[in-house]
């Protein structure tokens, strides 16, 4: 690869010399080119004057073979469209010559998204196992929850009857906005949204809280309460405790 760019950086650099050489010469022809033309319409003209008058006196009849260009008109017409043949010449060999890097261009970058495409799909693998084991490292392995007490998604659901699930649902999320954060499968979850750990957060005075930690924003709260503070299941079997 490396010798494949020396080599496009060589011609490269030598392009615009070579372009320029040539249109140094294309100039030079046009000038030339411009220089017969011009010459040549005054001698047409005058010829075709001299004709016209050859055939006020008499001297030229219409319609033979005497009415026409000299030879040196002829000669100039002809060396005027030799010329512009080689302008033309000129510049399909200056196009065909960019083209040319162009094409050598193209070539190189199709190489290099192959070499790219290839290192990614050999590097993908590595990445992969590398995040997966980031993950499991990174994640609380040991299940315990906020301020040490254990808590896992499942130990939650398994204690929590289908009436607590439903109510801790319309006080967590009384919108009915569906949360969607994203969980690690080794993250603990808390809150009646149960959610991972975020934001300001506090914790439920019942030793025996099953949930534990809440999300300001799940239960109404926007800065910290003074005091003791239970979660309204608590507060709720609290209540009915004194009640008895």
């Amino acid at each position: 690869m490396s010798s494949f760019v020396d080599e496009f950086q060589a011609n490269l650099e030598a392009l615009p010399n070579i372009l320029q050489k040539k249109y140094s010469l294309l100039r030079d022809l046009d000038k030339s080119l411009q220089e017969i033309q011009r010459q040549n319409e005054q001698r047409c003209e005058q010829e075709i004057e001299d004709i016209k008058q050859g055939v006020k006196a008499g001297n030229i009849t219409p319609n033979t073979s005497l009415i026409r260009f000299s030879d040196e008109a002829l000669d100039e017409q002809k060396h005027s469209i030799r010329i512009a043949d080689e302008k033309m010449a000129l510049a399909v060999q200056a196009y065909d010559l960019v083209d040319a890097h162009i094409q050598q261009l193209d070539q190189f970058l199709k190489l290099c998204d192959e070499d790219n495409r290839r290192e990614r799909d050999t590097a993908a693998p590595a990445l992969l196992a590398s995040s997966l084991d980031g993950n499991t490292k990174s994640g609380r392995g040991s299940e315990s929850g906020r301020g040490g007490r254990k808590k896992t998604r499942l130990i939650a659901a398994e204690e929590a009857t289908e009436t607590e699930v439903a109510v801790a649902t319309t006080i967590a999320n009384p919108t009915g906005t569906q949360l969607d954060l994203p969980v690690d499968p080794n993250e603990p979850t808390y809150c009646f949204c149960n959610q991972v750990s975020y934001g300001d957060m506090i914790a439920c005075d019942n030793p025996d809280c099953k949930i534990e930690w809440f999300h300001f924003g799940c239960v109404g709260l926007k800065e910290k309460v003074k005091g003791k503070w239970y979660c309204s299941d608590c507060a709720s079997l609290k209540n009915r405790r004194r009640g008895r």
